[in-house]
């Protein structure tokens, strides 16, 4: 089996929507598709036809094309099971554990509230591609609109068990400013320094940093290192339950 090629479109000011075609089967879906327009002009540039949208959670970045791209091609929407009431034209409800097969490729579903109290996940295994959209972020994650600090952590640590090889296409352009907040709670890190310094790079000549590893994350995102103990230390709570650590640094976050 191929593995699915992913091609990235920027849309708004930070946001990215995801095609991910199967060329075995034609079938290609959008991942958390903020509009229409950009997103069907995109995969005819391809030559690829949609089948299907693939939604992580309900906000409207993520959702707002949802009824629009269905009209003009008669794809299936996929999401949440718990949050099916907000997700606009669902037709197929997923939930952790499930497996969804889009053409000859299978994503393993995740739930990961935290950001929202219903936020889900697509890991493509065979293709080193995981569709986290708000969760998890290259250097940061989501605020904690819904969910509580225990919560996004259960749900950062199933992202932490995936291969380091996996692809974080995740849904937004915030890698600049998250590598800013970062190096003062992980200040010792110097894969950190470096990484930073090559975002910097890469956005000064106009392109993305996004999608980045779960191993560039291990190494260096510091939301997923609340179990490290320098970070534990650098923000002053040495010793302490990763969880308490990990609320302390999204505390720090949220007023950087």
């Amino acid at each position: 089996m191929a593995a699915l090629e992913v091609h990235q479109i920027p849309v708004w000011d930070d946001n990215y929507v995801y095609l991910a075609h199967d060329a075995e089967t034609g079938s290609t879906a959008v991942v958390d598709p903020a509009e229409a327009e950009a997103v069907l002009k995109a995969a005819e540039a391809k030559g690829w036809k949609i089948t299907h949208i693939l939604n992580t959670h309900h906000h409207g970045d993520h959702t707002g094309g949802n009824l629009e791209i269905k009209a003009a091609t008669g794809c299936t929407i996929v999401g949440s099971r718990a949050d099916a009431a907000r997700i606009p034209g669902i037709d197929v409800q997923v939930g952790e554990g499930d497996t969804y097969q889009m053409g000859s490729a299978t994503a393993k579903i995740f739930d990961v509230p935290g950001h929202t109290r219903a936020h889900i996940a697509y890991w493509f295994e065979d293709s080193d591609v995981l569709f986290c959209g708000d969760t998890l972020f290259a250097l940061g994650c989501g605020r904690l609109f819904e969910g509580t600090a225990e919560q996004m952590w259960t749900s950062l640590s199933k992202f932490r068990a995936l291969p380091g090889a996996t692809r974080v296409c995740c849904a937004h352009e915030y890698t600049q400013a998250n590598a800013r907040f970062a190096v003062t709670v992980d200040p010792e890190n110097a894969t950190l320094t470096s990484r930073s310094a090559e975002i910097d790079r890469l956005r000064a000549d106009g392109k993305p940093t996004v999608p980045s590893t779960i191993a560039e994350e291990l190494a260096t995102n510091p939301f997923m290192r609340a179990d490290d103990a320098g970070v534990a230390a650098a923000v002053g709570l040495a010793g302490a339950d990763p969880v308490a650590v990990f609320a302390e640094v999204r505390r720090r976050k949220d007023n950087f």
